[in-house]
């Protein structure tokens, strides 16, 4: 064999760790609506899916551009929006156009990217706190604007989508497990894109802007460039989830992309851990859980407001673990002894029967 002939690395004992609880986890969940559980079904899981993809677009940003951006919320608001104004006909509120569902769900995502492709463009050349607060005024423009053009919403919103959705689709109510597996694979699209675009030239050079964008500008990168393509990308993986949040909730009103999504939104990002992908659905499931079964908990003394007891658990969260739940997992396997080069397999490779001290 030719000595320079290539050889893969071999895969670290974490992450094949992480692929068998992937793939165990993966196969449950095709399996899971078998079962019957209908509420999970449709009000836990489905809800987790679209919920995770939308923290896929904050997480990514974050991670890999070093953008902390407040208006994934508000871009896939606009993708349901225009859903809704497009499929709805008759309807008391929108422009009732009555498009073909299919045709409807294209422009849709057509337009909330384009839309981040202007959002990103204007937001490209400010970093830090002021990129956040631009992208907080995308949030606060949005919800003004669907809430006071009553042509388009609204404060009332608009309903009936879930009655004009395509025909794989179905009904959401009466067919729950049908939008169930059509998130689950949108979710699943969303994160083997992610986990590619990161590994591109493109990927790499966006993480090099995040580490140091003034060295990277003075290589030649177009430093304000990647970060515009970065929110573009991020506003197509918000626009699905607005798409599928439309099919699901049947009704888009203001509200929902209001500065209490927002920041819900950004809850269950930090939850989950800003810095791995994963971490979007995990804290998305944690979420919803605590959405569905902890909001009647009554905290003594500060009541039992859902405010309170997702505002406790996160602050929980982020003083034991700053990195998110994903982070716990990295600081639970470091204490293990099983940290990158080290376990048994580590150990095997070096010829001895253990772990090193």
């Amino acid at each position: 064999m030719s000595p320079f002939a290539w050889h893969p690395r071999p895969m670290s004992e974490k992450n094949l760790v992480e692929l068998v609880i992937g793939v165990t986890l993966l196969l449950f969940l095709a399996v899971f609506p078998v079962f019957g559980v209908g509420y999970w079904v449709s009000f836990v899981l489905t809800q987790t899916f679209l919920i995770g993809i939308a923290a896929a677009s904050l997480v990514f940003l974050t991670a890999y551009g070093g953008m902390v951006s407040l208006a994934q919320t508000a871009l896939y608001g606009i993708s349901a929006f225009a859903l809704g104004n497009m499929v709805t006909k008759g309807a008391v509120k929108g422009l009732h156009l009555g498009l073909d569902p299919w045709l409807a769900v294209v422009l849709a995502i057509a337009i909330t990217t384009a839309i981040g492709l202007v959002f990103g463009a204007v937001a490209s050349r400010s970093a830090g706190i002021y990129f956040l607060m631009i992208t907080l005024t995308y949030a606060v423009i949005a919800f003004t604007f669907f809430g006071q053009v009553t042509q388009v919403s609204g404060f009332s919103g608009i309903a009936g989508i879930a009655d004009r959705t395509p025909a794989l689709v179905g009904d959401p109510v009466t067919q729950p497990n049908r939008l169930y597996y059509i998130a689950l694979v949108t979710a699943l699209v969303v994160y083997f894109a992610i986990r590619h675009v990161v590994r591109t030239p493109f990927g790499i050079s966006l993480q090099g802007v995040r580490d140091d964008p003034v060295r990277m500008g003075s290589l030649g990168y177009n430093v304000a460039l990647h970060r515009t393509l970065a929110f573009t990308f991020a506003a197509f993986i918000a626009s699905l989830a607005g798409v599928l949040y439309g099919w699901w909730n049947g009704v888009i009103a203001p509200d929902n992309v209001g500065l209490g999504a927002t920041v819900d939104l950004l809850i269950v990002a930090v939850i989950g851990g800003l810095g791995r992908v994963e971490g979007a659905w995990l804290g998305a499931f944690a979420f919803v859980v605590i959405n569905n079964y902890v909001r009647d908990v009554s905290v003594p003394v500060l009541g039992g407001s859902f405010n309170t007891v997702i505002g406790l658990i996160f602050l929980a969260i982020v003083i034991v673990s700053p990195s998110g739940l994903m982070g716990l997992w990295d600081r639970l396997w470091d204490a293990a002894g099983y940290r990158e080069g080290s376990g048994p397999r580590a150990a095997a490779a070096a010829g001895t029967a253990g772990p090193q001290a």
